[in-house]
């Protein structure tokens, strides 16, 4: 069965939201890279495995709140949640753009922030 470029994002996302990052990783391309915008590059599955196991101790949750696909790309836009290193939940604004080589997650550029805080 081919899947869509979106439908393999949200198979891949969902997969990480139960903490299976192999399962992950195999909709990856080998020499992927992922880039969090004014942050740090990651590149190949090996140094994003190793990212996932620090970043991902707990599994993450997502909020997608746009999936947009076009041709080898596919956007998500959305609220990430997940624990810091102080074991505190933190909600994270994010778009990811992804770039799609052979059927699986090339390219990412992650523009992350913290979400404003509603608490007084």
């Amino acid at each position: 069965m081919n899947l869509s470029n979106k439908e393999i994002l949200e198979k891949a996302n969902a997969a990480v939201s139960k903490g299976n990052y192999e399962e992950f990783l195999s909709f990856c391309t080998d020499d992927t890279v992922w880039t969090f915008i004014g942050e740090q590059t990651l590149t190949g599955k090996e140094e994003v495995r190793k990212y996932m196991e620090k970043a991902y101790a707990e599994p993450p949750k997502f909020d997608v709140e746009n999936l947009i696909a076009d041709g080898d790309f596919v956007t998500a836009v959305g609220k990430i949640s997940m624990k810091n290193e102080h074991s505190k939940m933190i909600t994270y604004d994010y778009c990811d753009v992804w770039k799609f080589k052979d059927g699986k997650m090339w390219e990412l550029k992650a523009f992350v922030i913290a979400a404003e805080s509603t608490e007084n």
